[in-house]
């Protein structure tokens, strides 16, 4: 790791990786099937070049640069580029709808934007009436755009040869900009996922970024020989973190795959030492795994299920290196060569030293899953706001109900209602243009509200509970927490999403969506002819098996005191899937609770009332812009007892 100076930003951090260390591979790219690969020194010239071509068509100190696309080499360039020049950039959701983008390129006064390809192109002109500041778009991928004529429209290489002609006219204008960078100014500019309004733009420094990342590199001892695949959103803070801070503090290689479809056999060729996820995604992972076994011989599908009993049994021990017998651990290192190794060379996951989740909480039994395999999984938690940095949990000391300890130059408290109270250096400077906003979501003592409730065991180690706003109480005074139930449905493979519903109600009912590939998979070995996702939702025999899942988590919960009264008593299955093309998830596919309610509040009352049956129209927006509606008779089943029953 290379020393971190005092009055350090990310441009002269990467100006001293390139100095020290020149023909390390700083990122990758995969490009139809081949990957490409630029060191630390092309790196920091590309960054130049882009530098000075902004610099000679207009950016300055103090303006913003709107970034738009999947992950992509020239993209987190731009973000250095922008940097060098004193501007911010402020990366966007590629999947945001128009309005979306619209709202945060008038919030964020953009002038600027570098664009991926097409698609962005097509959304950004679809609102330049609506946002009269934005005078520049540059395209990164010229595909489909050879015959757009309009006058802001300009390509990636065009702005790229125009840099290097400013460079050839001005050569010490670029490191005399970097040189005059201050840690304390503004690094970058991430907008919240919105859960309860409009997105808060983040203003986080330099400093705040780097010291985050300096304490994380050493906390888990990350080389520049580490790498790691940056598929997730650019505009999510854990991407920042992992692929763009902590790459250039530690120099370690940023992978970036062709497209979203082929992230898993890019992951695969990769082979990444050091691995993010959100808990969404370990899910998936694992529903692809079962889905797998489904199709398997019996054999393999006996020695899988072998192979889980014996890692249940010891392997999280064996991860932790706690004692263990010797039977077990022959037993284990057998089912380790023969189910492991296989299993996580196919998930791309055989190379990783150390992986994390965070995002939202994930459920103890994907996690043990996962540990069990021989899978280096720990959790961390923070927000945008704390630049997510605030708890991890270290190696020999991970807990499946826990976040870790507060780390290093982190303070924590727990305020009178339960709260999360941080205070750290590497917290916002400010929400954008919002000052009432900032102030109030700090207390008089400087410590910041999550916005989370949780408590402090007596080992130091922070448990989160649930969001403040989502706990709540049945009407017989026991707690409410609707996560914590939507993670134990979501472990299994046939549930992708679950909205549990409870508060100041006698029983709990929960929505369920159901996982198209693994359901659609399991209907059709048992012969269920079905036409799409709304026909399938309709079947008893998928209410049947779904009901078994919840069966199966009310079992769990009964053996618990505090929780048996959150037993679910009633459930549905949606008619379509939760989308944040709906506002129904943010772009970090969190559930917007409260919306999800009120728009579907005939079915909620429906299961609140014994019915049996739903009738609902529902509206939807379409991959093109389109709305339309989609219609449903909607089943609600007991627990106890099969609605179809009732209603034949």
């Amino acid at each position: 790791m290379i020393t971190v100076e005092t009055d350090a930003t990310f441009p002269k951090l990467i100006l001293d990786r390139a100095r020290f260390q020149p023909d390390g591979i700083a990122i990758r790219e995969k490009d139809l099937g081949i990957w490409q690969s630029w060191s630390w020194s092309q790196a920091k010239d590309e960054i130049r070049y882009l530098a000075c071509g902004l610099a000679s068509e207009g950016l300055s100190q103090g303006m913003n640069l709107a970034i738009v696309g999947d992950n992509r080499p020239r993209l987190y360039w731009a973000m250095a580029a922008a940097q060098s020049l004193g501007a911010v950039p402020v990366p966007i959701y590629q999947d945001a709808i128009a309005d979306e983008v619209a709202y945060i390129l008038d919030n964020a006064e953009i002038g600027f934007a570098i664009v991926e390809n097409q698609e962005q192109v097509d959304k950004l002109l679809e609102i330049t009436s609506q946002v009269k500041t934005l005078n520049k778009i540059y395209y990164d991928d010229p595909r489909g755009l050879k015959n757009y004529r309009e006058d802001q429209l300009s390509s990636y290489d065009k702005l790229r040869q125009v840099g290097i002609e400013y460079n050839q006219r001005n050569p010490t204008f670029f490191l005399e900009s970097v040189k005059s960078g201050k840690s304390s100014t503004t690094s970058i500019i991430l907008y919240t996922s919105g859960t309860t309004g409009k997105p808060k733009g983040v203003c986080l420094s330099h400093q705040a970024w780097i010291r985050a990342a300096k304490v994380d590199v050493e906390f888990d001892e990350l080389k520049s020989s580490d790498s790691i695949l940056s598929y997730l959103p650019m505009a999510w803070v854990g991407d920042h973190l992992f692929s763009f801070a902590q790459s250039i503090v530690a120099g370690f290689t940023v992978n970036c795959p062709e497209s979203s479809d082929t992230v898993m056999a890019d992951l695969r060729e990769i082979g990444p030492t050091y691995y993010f996820a959100p808990p969404r995604v370990f899910e998936d992972l694992l529903t692809r795994v079962m889905i797998r076994m489904e199709d398997a011989s019996q054999l393999k599908k006996k020695l899988f299920s072998w192979g889980l009993k014996v890692a249940k049994k010891s392997g999280v021990d064996i991860m932790d290196k706690k004692p263990v017998s010797l039977k077990n651990k022959i037993l284990y290192e057998t089912a380790n060569i023969m189910v492991f190794r296989p299993l996580l060379n196919v998930l791309g996951l055989s190379r990783v030293r150390v992986a994390y989740t965070a995002g939202a909480a994930i459920g103890p039994d994907l996690f043990e899953f996962y540990r069990s395999i021989g899978v280096n999984l720990k959790q961390l938690y923070g927000q945008t706001e704390t630049a997510a940095h605030v708890c991890r949990q270290s190696d020999g000391d991970v807990r499946n109900d826990t976040v870790g300890k507060p780390m290093t130059g982190v303070e924590i408290k727990v305020g009178g209602d339960g709260e999360i109270l941080v205070k750290s250096e590497s917290m916002l400077n400010e929400y954008y243009k919002l000052p009432n906003e900032t102030q109030s979501s700090l207390t008089s003592e400087g410590f910041f509200k999550t916005g989370d409730a949780g408590f402090i065991d007596s080992q130091g180690h922070l448990k989160i509970i649930d969001r403040s706003k989502d706990i709540g109480r049945l009407t017989d005074g026991a707690m409410f927490s609707p996560q914590f139930l939507e993670n134990k449905l979501k472990f299994f493979s046939y549930i992708k999403e679950a909205v549990c519903f409870g508060d100041k109600r006698e029983k709990v009912c929960a929505f369920i969506n159901i996982d198209l590939e693994a359901v659609g998979n399991w209907a059709e070995k048992q012969g269920l002819a079905y036409a799409g996702y709304i026909e399938l939702t309709g079947k008893r025999e998928v209410y049947s098996l779904i009901g078994d899942c919840v069966a199966k988590v009310n079992k769990e919960l009964a053996q618990d005191s505090e929780l048996a009264n959150s037993q679910i008593s009633r459930f549905l299955i949606l008619h379509k899937e939760l989308d944040a093309d709906d506002n129904e998830l943010t772009r970090t596919k969190k559930v917007r609770r409260k919306f999800v309610e009120d728009k579907y509040s005939p079915l909620v009352q429906a299961m609140f009332k014994g019915l049996d049956m739903c009738e609902i129209t529902t509206s939807v927006k379409f991959e093109d812009g389109r709305t339309g509606e989609i219609s449903a008779n909607v089943f609600i089943q007991n627990t106890a007892r099969n609605a179809f029953e009732s209603t034949s």
